[in-house]
């Protein structure tokens, strides 16, 4: 008897191979993906802004970064002994001016050159609700202002797909050869209410859908519905019931192998995470001369990938064996 329906998703064209540099930006579900990619030693780099949750802000973050345009002192402001920017999150935010705006720029001139690299862009959208400072800028981050701030509004489906035309056409332009991936956040922002939360991420579904109809190099992966839909069950969630646990991750995780990595990358991760497994091991005798054989094993198996594959940085294994 089947409790539920598993849902495969469609591989996409062009796959992910492990010499790839990939830069993720976005939601809070990015971590998980960061954190998955890197443990696979993909290159990767995530969220140079911190988290961000609207379309706009990842349109604004993105475009920053192509033109290298570097934050001045006076477009953060100080709160509670903090100076913030509104369009990063408030974990960039320092007790000190030249700090914090020094630290942003390092991420600027950092998510610049990356991106000018880069093979692939995933992009994940948290939410089309926006909240405007006086009702001009569109904020990243809130910085624990009081509500009355803002005005909080959900973008139209028009209004995102003609804001991330613009971004993919001058990204286009910044680097011809990226692929750009987009995904909707399985995270629910209940604080929006149950309602208001499905119409933003409909908005969501929707203007992606259209986005990546448009043109060459653009995909759209399903982690939403793989959550929603497929596992689709409240013990796949955190104690908060909002955020997807380990378990979901994993799942998704290995949705996106097989339908987004290529067959030879995915035969190299199997080899890594034997790696890792011998890592992790802990000998009930480390003097023996069985020890000594199984390190002598997995330091030529380190050793042999880092020679198959002079990209992968497994200096930290082969110095773990020795």
């Amino acid at each position: 008897m089947d409790f539920r329906l598993e849902f495969e998703p469609a591989p996409i064209d062009l796959k992910l191979d492990l010499d790839d540099q990939i830069m993720l930006i976005g939601s809070c579900f990015t971590d998980h993906m960061y954190s998955h990619l890197t443990a696979s030693k993909f290159h990767a780099l995530q969220n140079p802004n911190g988290v961000l949750f609207n379309p706009v802000s990842i349109a604004q973050a993105l475009t920053r970064y192509m033109e290298n345009r570097h934050v001045e002192g006076g477009e953060l402001f100080e709160r509670n002994g903090l100076w913030n920017h509104w369009e990063f999150h408030s974990k960039m935010s320092c007790t000190d001016l030249d700090e914090a705006v020094l630290s942003m720029n390092r991420q600027i001139t950092a998510a610049h050159n990356f991106l000018k690299n880069a093979q692939w862009l995933i992009i994940t959208l948290g939410s089309a609700f926006v909240y405007e400072l006086e009702g001009k800028k569109i904020v990243a981050n809130c910085h624990k202002l009081p509500a009355a701030s803002f005005t909080k509004r959900m973008l139209g489906v028009d209004e995102l797909v003609s804001l991330f035309n613009r971004v993919i056409t001058l990204l286009k332009s910044f680097n011809p050869s990226i692929n750009i991936m987009f995904t909707v956040s399985p995270v629910r922002h209940l604080r929006d209410g149950f309602v208001e939360n499905n119409r933003s991420k409909a908005v969501l579904i929707h203007g992606v859908d259209r986005i990546v109809q448009s043109g060459e190099g653009l995909h759209y992966f399903p982690a939403y519905e793989l959550i929603v839909d497929d596992l689709r069950d409240y013990r796949f969630y955190a104690e908060d019931m909002v955020h997807p646990n380990y378990l979901a991750t994993r799942y998704v995780w290995e949705k996106f192998c097989v339908a987004c990595i290529n067959g030879k990358t995915r035969e190299v991760m199997k080899e890594l995470e034997q790696l890792k497994h011998a890592v992790q091991h802990k000998a009930l005798h480390p003097d023996s001369a069985e020890h000594r054989k199984f390190l002598e094993k997995f330091k030529k198996i380190s050793q042999s990938l880092s020679q198959r594959f002079p990209k992968l940085d497994l200096a930290a294994e082969i110095n773990h064996f020795s």
